[in-house]
Formats: C-alpha cells, structure tokens, sequence
C-alpha cells in the first residue's frame, strides 16, 4: 500500500499559483489561431478534449475557447478548465456547462485528463526560464496521441502576443501577434515573447535577429501606412520571407496582424 504522504504527493497538482489575471477577449488572438491552425487535429480525435490550462482568476477565456471552438471547429468539443488554486475552480462552477465546459484542480499534470489540445497562456511567462523545457514535458508527455500544446503570453488587453505550437517531439513553431491599429513598432512584441524567448532578445541570439529585420522591414514600408497598417504589416512580413527567414504562414494569417516562423530559426542558441 502506497503511505499516504506518497499518495498525497502523486495526486497533487504539479506547479504553482500564478497572478491569474485575466480579461475577456484577452486571448481571442490565439483562440482565432487555434481554430484555423489546429482545428484539423481537433476535427480528427476521436475525442475533442482541449484543456485550458491555468484559466485564472475568472473562466471567461475558457468560456470563449469553449465558444469559439464550437463555431469554428467541432460542436461537441468539450473544454476543461485547470487550476491549482482551489478557490479558483470553486468559484468558476457557475459557468460550467457539463459536458462541454467543465472546471477542476490541476497543473502540469493535467489532472489524469489526455486532451487532443492543451492551451496555457500567461502561466510560465511568471516562472524561471530553466523550468520552461520541464514543464513543456510533462504537459506533452500526457497529451492523447498527436496532440498539441500551445504555450505563450500576451499583454492584459490582448493587443500583442506570442506563442509556440509544441508537440511531443518540442516546439514546432513560433507565432508573433499584435492589434495592428495599435502597434507603434514590432520591437514591441519583444514584451511579449513566449518564457523561452523573453531573456534572449540580446544581439547573437536568433529571435534578436528576427525582431530586428522584422522591426527594419516594418520602417522601409512606411510609405505603405497611407494604406494603412495591415498593408504595411503585410510588405514588412513579405520582406523577412524574402530575406530567408522561413515564414511558415501566408497572407491570410498576416492580415490578422500575425507572423509564424520555425521554431528551428529562432531557437536558444
């Protein structure tokens, strides 16, 4: 018979208690990504479980990735909110709509559950660097076969985003978003590069490298704002395809204000 303690220990959600802000339409970016980037996966399972992980102090993004997932996706998929904080999951039982949206504890774990996709935003941006890769592991390790992770961070409002599509193998892909009406520059993305990336916006590294071309390609179309700025975003991306940077998106994704590169290119040195 397992002590008790052990016993205590396996079942108890793996991470920490994040901040947990949260805003409605705060994660519509990557939501609108995840239905056109994923949603063959989630067409596919044999069971639609998505996992959003880390919620926070309200349920209203897994409400939205719960409704947005049924208009673009799949009606039937089921959504299950995780959190370590136990008044947290108390307190989002009112918006539970079982089967579909449900809410429960849980970390890095998963709580038991093995969903096609796991959505966590704005949960490891709040821990060290050296506990990125781990935690990707353990949430990957627990994914149903050819499931998905999409990992990243965004500001309060939802404006400017970024964020890696990983699968079992590690990080597939990068994704930079921004609000273009509201976007001064691209250096302001640097803000909001996933936990891997924040700290190596230095000279040398590959993500400083894609920001700088990116942010150079962005001043040479200025005569482009007189359009307006997705004309502009759409010459400035253009130019850091044609300089060699492998863009993995078309037009269609960077007229919502996106750009997504290999994670091969802009990897840690």
């Amino acid at each position: 018979m397992v002590p008790r303690s052990r016993a205590e220990a396996a079942a108890r959600p793996q991470g920490v208690v994040t901040r947990g802000t949260t805003n409605p339409n705060r994660l519509r970016r990557v939501d609108n990504w995840i239905v056109e980037t994923c949603g063959d996966r989630l067409r596919d399972a044999a069971d639609p479980l998505v996992v959003d992980l880390g919620y926070g102090a309200t349920p209203v993004t897994a409400v939205e990735l719960r409704a947005r997932l049924a208009a673009g996706v799949r009606a039937d998929v089921r959504v299950v909110g995780l959190e370590i904080d136990p008044a947290r999951v108390a307190a989002a039982q009112p918006a539970a709509d079982p089967p579909r949206l449900t809410f429960a504890r849980g970390g890095f774990e998963l709580a038991g559950l093995r969903p096609a996709l796991v959505r966590a935003c704005n949960v490891l941006r709040q821990y060290d660097e050296a506990e990125v890769a781990a935690a990707w592991r353990a949430v990957t390790g627990r994914l149903a076969p050819g499931g998905l992770l999409v990992e990243g961070t965004c500001d309060e409002l939802g404006r400017l985003g970024g964020w890696l599509l990983i699968d079992s193998a590690g990080p597939r892909t990068l994704t930079l978003a921004a609000k273009l009406t509201r976007l001064g520059s691209p250096a302001e993305l640097a803000e909001r590069l996933p936990k891997a990336l924040i700290h190596r916006n230095v000279p040398g590294e590959a993500i400083h490298g894609l920001l700088r071309d990116l942010d150079d390609a962005w001043r040479s179309a200025a005569a482009y704002a007189a359009f307006g700025p997705r004309q502009r975003w759409l010459r400035a991306v253009t130019a850091v395809r044609d300089a060699g940077w492998p863009v993995v998106d078309g037009p269609r994704r960077w007229r919502h204000g996106e750009l997504t590169v290999d994670w091969s290119a802009v990897a840690p040195a």
